[in-house]
């Protein structure tokens, strides 16, 4: 990361690249890379195919950023072209890869007991991963946005570019639809 990246603001750093300004572009790059590849994770599951990704959503960010209104919060414009970016690669390879990074999600759930049993964590790991790729990637989708990327509602209807009402109905449904995929206890 370059010296000074925490004294300005993303939206500071798009104004200065609108002006030009390509060191700012870089702070951009370094703060934002790590997030969309993980972001990328949720929908594809070749890592060499996450990294072309992101590097042609930073290439549109870049050709963009003139359209880009400083006023605004920068980070749910460059998330809605990321995921814009890795929803056409998926309509382009007439697939949907349904692995997710379930020890990330598990993390804190199943990895909390000192010497937790290996084939539980497996277990729960599949049930997990059974229940989400049952899901339609619409609630899918939510569900890892605001759970798994921490987005707020209204990032969420900046992101998918729908109301934030429709945001509060997907996860509720998402919620129910993946409870409803789960063995009662």
């Amino acid at each position: 990361m370059h010296v000074g990246n925490t004294d300005i603001t993303d939206e500071d750093a798009a104004a200065l690249v609108q002006r030009g300004d390509t060191h700012a572009f870089g702070i951009l790059v370094d703060r934002y890379e790590p997030k969309l590849k993980r972001y990328g994770q949720r929908f594809l599951a070749r890592s060499e195919d996450i990294e072309d990704i992101v590097q042609d959503a930073f290439e549109r960010v870049y050709a963009n950023i003139q359209g880009f209104d400083a006023s605004l919060r920068f980070s749910p414009w460059i998330y809605r072209i990321a995921h814009n970016a890795f929803v056409n690669a998926l309509r382009e390879r007439r697939r949907i890869v349904d692995t997710l990074d379930f020890d990330t999600l598990l993390a804190h759930a199943v990895y909390e007991d000192p010497a937790p049993e290996e084939r539980d964590r497996a277990d729960m790991r599949a049930l997990i991963e059974r229940g989400l790729a049952g899901l339609s990637p619409k609630y899918r989708e939510v569900l890892i946005l605001h759970y798994l990327e921490d987005h707020s509602y209204k990032d969420i209807a900046d992101i998918l570019e729908v109301p934030m009402g429709t945001v509060s109905i997907r996860l509720k449904r998402a919620k129910e639809a993946l409870k409803a995929t789960l063995p009662p206890l």
